[in-house]
């Protein structure tokens, strides 16, 4: 299966939620999301994952 990529990196998921990007990269870790750095592009099933994730956190506060 090819997973495709999404066009957006965890400094732009952090500035598009108000986040910081540490915050992010935290999320990643916990999820399991495999980034090198914060500019680089994630794969779309990720970048749905982290999503979904901040919303439901954003909804719970």
């Amino acid at each position: 299966m090819i997973m495709g990529f999404a066009d957006l990196s965890i400094s732009e998921i952090a500035e598009d939620y108000h986040l910081s990007i540490e915050e992010v990269c935290t999320l990643c870790d916990r999820l399991g999301v495999a980034y090198k750095a914060p500019h680089t592009r994630l794969a779309l099933e990720d970048v749905k994952a982290l999503i979904l994730e901040i919303l439901a956190n954003q909804e719970n506060t």
